[in-house]
């Protein structure tokens, strides 16, 4: 069967979720029951949709944004609605997808016990389509307006999701630092957007990138621009030291919210980077590089380090992001296609395995004195008392430290030999990242799931059958994607030669090599 490439695939992606949201909302208080298959129901046919996206896509040609569509939206400003992907953007697409009817399997019964009608869930489950539906619009946007928009959008149900169904007293102060450091950030790249358009051609379609990518901007104009841009994405990558809201975010949120939240919408910021700071400032992205690299190291380390010393289980693994996401943006500004190839694949990869973590995590808390300690030390012998547990928990940490065999070790690997060949230093460095995760992983399986079980703990469940289904496809993908990881390779690798091409360096294969001499003007 052939799949027709001028469907346009990614708004149907994009309106399905939100009509389903509209559908919950308009649901009878009291219909828990048919609130959770809805939302199944819904989240399972944009997995549907978006494997006939990635089926119309032409993988050759995977430099190129495909499934293109370009409306007239608000012509007196400029703005166009302008969706498109390339091969980066198509992972991330389906990744956001993919991880949806896992959260809604998760928030089964997460939401409370159901003595108020199902209404807390059926809004829970309403806002996570509603936040499906600005996933896939911020990795499929070609206008910068457009993308501006939905990514401040974005911080509404995420506010909701933390602040009115997270955990703990300190959850709205949670929501309310998320928010402020995502507003001030966006308001900085509010401005940016607005003087880049003021610099560029003008007209009904001047907030395209293409109409914006090579615009020529004084080399001052240009690096207060890219400033602009970067501190909003730093902001939500998370890179030090612009971090701090992440592990709060991350100890009161429902489990759900926390795989969305780090496995995808931090994901918008190193995607931003690579397909708005690079590619619309080459000479600004040149300039900073140094720097942003050893923020880049410093976030894998302090990263790693905070984690080693966290008790709490959730802000342990928001640390471990941090130093993740380090090596995300050292991969992207370390300038070599198998570098920014890798940093590309690591977000994939990093969603798959952190999603796991963030559930595992979340089923782990269930079963803790009360449903909702999250001390570390609280724990002790679960892998006697919940051996399918322990053995999911361990792959997931296991491809937190990049094993061999896990796809995170091919994107890691890449992301460090291809540092290697522009600054070995910097690699070096980076290279410690990998043995105090190992550290963090193996200590808190330790502490978690081997010695003598906590007598309260003794009567704790196995995951359920349920539970099994939410984890095993990341399992799955996890194990595939290590073996096989050549079909990601082949949608990533083409970008990133476009991205080097953009940025107007040369490629280095293994040796220091200099950028072009166009690139060394500081």
């Amino acid at each position: 069967m052939t799949i027709d490439p001028n469907f346009p695939w990614l708004t149907v992606l994009a309106v399905v979720p939100l009509v389903g949201a509209a559908v919950l909302w308009a649901l009878p208080r009291g219909s828990a029951r048919l609130a959770r298959p809805v939302a199944l129901a819904v989240a399972l046919v944009e997995v549907v949709l978006v494997a006939l996206a990635v089926a119309a896509f032409d993988t050759s040609r995977a430099g190129e944004h495909q499934l293109a569509e370009t409306h007239a939206w608000i012509p007196q400003l400029g703005a166009s609605y302008a969706v498109g992907v390339d091969g980066v953007g198509l992972l991330l697409v389906a990744l956001s997808v993919g991880l949806v009817p896992l959260v809604v399997g998760a928030a089964w019964r997460e939401q409370g016990d159901g003595s108020d009608g199902g209404h807390r869930l059926r809004h829970y489950l309403a806002l996570v389509l509603v936040l499906e539906t600005f996933m896939v619009l911020v990795f499929a946007a070609r206008d910068v307006f457009l993308f501006y928009v939905v990514f401040e959008a974005m911080l509404v149900p995420v506010y909701f999701m933390i602040g009115g169904f997270g955990d703990g007293a300190r959850r709205r102060y949670a929501a309310i630092k998320f928010l402020v450091f995502s507003l001030v950030g966006g308001l900085v790249m509010l401005a940016a957007v607005v003087a880049l358009y003021v610099q560029g051609p003008g007209g009904e379609q001047g907030f395209l990138t293409d109409s914006l990518t090579g615009v020529a901007l004084d080399p001052t104009t240009e690096r207060w621009l890219f400033l602009g841009f970067f501190l909003a994405f730093a902001i939500k990558a998370p890179m030090f030291p612009v971090h701090t809201w992440l592990p709060d975010a991350a100890e009161h949120a429902p489990a759900g919210t926390s795989v969305l939240l780090v496995g995808v919408l931090d994901k918008v910021g190193t995607f931003g980077m690579l397909t708005l700071c690079l590619p619309l400032f080459p000479s600004a992205s040149r300039w900073a590089a140094p720097v942003v690299i050893v923020l880049a190291v410093v976030s894998i380390l302090y990263g790693a380090l905070l984690a080693l010393g966290q008790k709490d289980l959730m802000r342990l693994v928001a640390y471990t992001s941090v130093s993740h996401f380090g090596f995300i943006v050292l991969g992207i500004f370390a300038f070599t296609q198998v570098s920014v190839s890798g940093a590309s694949l690591y977000m994939v990869n990093h969603g798959l395995s952190t999603g796991l973590l963030f559930l595992v995590a979340g089923f782990l808390v269930l079963r803790s004195r009360g449903g909702r300690s999250r001390d570390v030390d609280g724990f002790g012998g679960m892998q006697r008392v919940t051996p399918v547990l322990a053995g999911v928990f361990l792959v997931a940490g296991l491809s937190a430290l990049s094993l061999p065999g896990l796809s995170t070790f091919v994107s890691e690997i890449m992301v460090l030999v291809g540092t290697y060949g522009r600054n070995h230093p910097a690699a070096i460095v980076a290279a410690t990242g990998v043995i105090l995760a190992a550290l963090y992983v193996l200590l808190t399986y330790k502490r978690v799931f081997t010695g003598p079980v906590r007598a309260e703990l003794a009567d704790a469940p196995d995951l359920s059958a349920r539970e099994r289904w939410v984890a095993a496809p990341l399992v799955v993908a996890l194990l595939l994607f290590g073996f096989l990881p050549g079909p990601l390779l082949d949608l990533v690798r083409d970008p990133a030669a476009v991205t080097l091409e953009d940025v107007g360096v040369d490629d280095v294969a293994g040796t220091a090599a200099e950028p072009t001499t166009e690139g060394s003007d500081s």
